[in-house]
């Protein structure tokens, strides 16, 4: 993995990724006592950052290995960007989903013609189960996270916060990004490495499922003890991943690690401030920079809020909860 890879993604993406904007408001600086930008994946096509490492990883293969189809394992997020990138395309997609992922996510993923494979993430092996759908059907696998490809084109939203930061006036501060198995927090680690270094990208995670600050605390892989239970099923898996860990490793910053109650209250806050809707697992960086402002370096602080695919009934409750 390098800056050319993700320039080069970036250039395959144009007129196709939407370049999502920053945003801010008064109200949520006074929360987080700094200036406080919020740039909003979940404007991105399907709702969230992943239709860019998905549509790089299907544009980049040759016309006779596309041809075949494509495969690809998701809580949801990657499943609809890669049913969208194939769609585009025109060739079949085959997506593995968990069968407790939220409604939405497995509808959408439906409703952009991929073929949905449920299992259950408790008892039953993912990979195991798509490498066989893989080999049965000759479909190339394009994985959520660990895929040079695919961690280029998350490398995008790194591209576009320096070129944005700089319109804004500022070149330093934490960049905080969610964080599951790493694909879009290395790239964007990569690309702001390369052209912003004095934005100092960081790591959120769910409580109880906080594998890369442990790793990060104890300078080796750490793997979660549970695979689900979280309302932030965007971002939950089992361990940071084999591309992705050097780069977090030598490129980030100490983890931070946030409740689900904040989660929601950022959703909250999000909506009502920034009018844009998250979801709890794209959520998590924006509570670490509300609700733990004294972990946060920096006169402004940057936050990727990752996607918008939540379900009605979870989103409802962040609002009475805590949108008054």
């Amino acid at each position: 993995m390098n800056i050319d890879m993700i320039r080069a993604a970036q250039k395959r993406l144009r007129g196709h990724a939407r370049v999502t904007p920053l945003m801010s408001s008064p109200f949520l600086d006074e929360i987080a006592g700094r200036r406080l930008f919020v740039k909003p994946e979940g404007l991105q096509h399907t709702g969230s950052f992943k239709y860019r490492g998905a549509r790089n990883a299907i544009a980049a293969l040759d016309d006779e290995t596309r041809a075949r189809g494509v495969i690809a394992f998701s809580s949801g997020n990657h499943a609809q960007g890669v049913a969208l990138a194939a769609a585009e395309h025109s060739v079949a997609a085959v997506i593995v989903m968990p069968s407790d992922a939220p409604r939405l996510k497995i509808g959408n993923t439906r409703a952009l013609g991929a073929e949905v494979v449920l299992y259950d993430r408790a008892n039953e092996d993912r990979d195991a189960l798509g490498a066989r759908l893989a080999a049965e059907r000759e479909l190339t696998l394009v994985k959520p996270f660990d895929e040079p490809l695919v961690i280029a084109g998350q490398g995008t939203v790194g591209l576009e916060i320096a070129t944005q930061a700089a319109e804004q006036g500022y070149a330093d501060g934490d960049v905080l990004v969610p964080c599951g198995g790493g694909g879009l927090i290395s790239g964007v680690a990569l690309a702001l490495a390369a052209e912003a270094p004095g934005m100092h990208v960081r790591p959120v995670e769910p409580e109880g499922f906080d594998d890369v600050a442990r790793s990060q605390a104890v300078g080796e892989v750490q793997r979660n003890a549970r695979l689900s239970g979280s309302l932030c099923d965007a971002i939950i898996t089992p361990q940071p991943g084999d591309l992705t860990w050097p780069v977090i490793d030598l490129h980030c910053g100490p983890g931070l690690v946030v409740t689900e109650d904040e989660c929601l209250k950022a959703m909250a806050l999000a909506f009502t401030r920034l009018k844009i809707v998250i979801e709890p697992g794209a959520a998590v960086a924006l509570a670490a920079a509300l609700f733990h402002r004294d972990r946060v370096e920096g006169d402004v602080v940057t936050v990727i809020a990752s996607g918008g695919n939540v379900d009605a009934d979870v989103f409802v409750h962040a609002l009475e909860r805590f949108a008054k």
